[in-house]
């Protein structure tokens, strides 16, 4: 499975102020990724993608606020509203040896350890100390299997695959 150009890191909330500037909001809140590149892609609610280069950015306590070489106004601004913003792979360092960009593991096939299929990694919350992986199969129940070696103890990039026990079974 060959590693997409892109990397989802949030999405836009909404437009601030009156001079086009966006609150972006990161699914993962400790991201750097939006301070380290100069451009990113906006896939705008309706399909379409528009490459934008950053102006600025700034932190407030819930979200990062960027402001979008032109996007002056508040108009342009809420033209974005509810896109989702990709970071180029290319723009980013690699992760180091045994770590994983969270974008790249969204599509995964999880499977149990005797290789039978739970589902795919359709989501990841971040809601404690370690990410969350929602895992989705047709006629199967949801999963949320902590993204840590005890639950998640093999991925398999190049396969496309992880390998889990859900949490139900560990104890």
């Amino acid at each position: 499975m060959a590693p997409r150009p892109h990397l989802e890191v949030g999405y836009v909330g909404k437009a601030h102020g009156l001079s086009g500037e966006v609150g972006v909001r990161t699914f993962d809140p400790s991201s750097e990724a939006l301070f380290e590149v100069d451009r990113v892609v906006v896939r705008l609610k309706d399909g379409s993608e528009r490459e934008l280069s950053i102006d600025s950015t700034r932190t407030t306590p819930k979200e990062i606020l960027v402001c979008f070489e032109g996007v002056e106004d508040r108009s342009g601004a809420e033209k974005l509203v509810g896109g989702t913003v990709l970071v180029f792979r290319e723009d980013l360092e690699p992760p180091a040896e045994g770590e994983f960009f969270q974008g790249d593991l969204v599509g995964l096939l999880a499977v149990d350890e005797a290789g039978a299929e739970l589902g795919r990694v359709e989501e990841i919350w971040e809601s404690g100390p370690v990410p969350n992986l929602v895992i989705r199969g047709e006629g199967k129940p949801e999963l949320l299997v902590p993204f840590a070696d005890e639950f998640v103890p093999q991925v398999d990039m190049a396969a496309g695959r992880i390998i889990v026990r859900p949490p139900e079974l560990t104890e």
